[in-house]
């Protein structure tokens, strides 16, 4: 079953002493549902998705158990937990292709995580904004892996291109081509729709 829903959590302190079964269970619950909605962007596969996430926090918890206290103490824990995501995807993927996926198997309330100036949205708005995230997500399934990572943290998750850069370990100017790429894929399959979704300075360095 895919992790439960609930609030979105603030991002737990850094770890400075090896993790036990409490402290890591709290980074578990912290992260489990991004990493979860995540994986499932990135494969299109609910059991996928489930396999990749707890891959995810077993070799986290290894190399947590490795590390020295200072090395944890620096630790920039959330997009380091998104690498090791991406690579387990990565690996998974290789030797298959993404899978269709139907409509509702995406969306959700907050499939959208970037959050609007204006205040909460009115449900009329939440369920106007899943329709259209969904379609990109569904898009987002035909673009090769590099694109269609970059694109996923880019307008699905809302990071910025330094946030992504360091998950991707790329330079900045590499996920920027890698965005803009994507956005150029994304308008031939969805057309004038893109325009609602992706931010317009993104759209409009694509198209130039």
């Amino acid at each position: 079953m895919p992790p439960a829903v609930g609030p979105k959590p603030a991002p737990p302190a850094p770890l400075k002493a090896v993790p036990g079964a409490d402290s890591f269970e709290r980074v578990v619950d912290d992260y489990q549902r991004r990493l979860y909605g995540f994986a499932l962007r990135m494969t299109g596969n609910r059991e996928d998705a489930e396999e990749i996430v707890q891959d995810s926090f077993v070799r986290a918890y290894r190399a947590l158990g490795k590390m020295s206290p200072e090395q944890r103490a620096e630790l920039r824990l959330q997009p380091w937990l998104y690498t090791i995501t991406l690579n387990v995807t990565r690996n998974r993927l290789r030797s298959r292709k993404p899978t269709s996926v139907a409509l509702d198997a995406l969306a959700d309330p907050d499939a959208l995580l970037r959050e609007s100036l204006d205040g909460p949205p009115q449900p009329e708005t939440i369920v106007e904004q899943n329709a259209e995230v969904a379609l990109v997500e569904r898009a987002l399934l035909q673009l090769p892996m590099h694109l269609r990572a970059a694109a996923t943290l880019r307008f699905i998750e809302g990071r910025s291109h330094p946030e992504i850069a360091e998950i991707l370990n790329q330079p900045i100017g590499t996920v920027k081509s890698h965005v803009h790429r994507a956005v150029r894929v994304l308008r031939r399959i969805l057309g004038p729709q893109i325009g609602r979704i992706v931010a317009e300075g993104d759209t409009a360095h694509a198209l130039s």
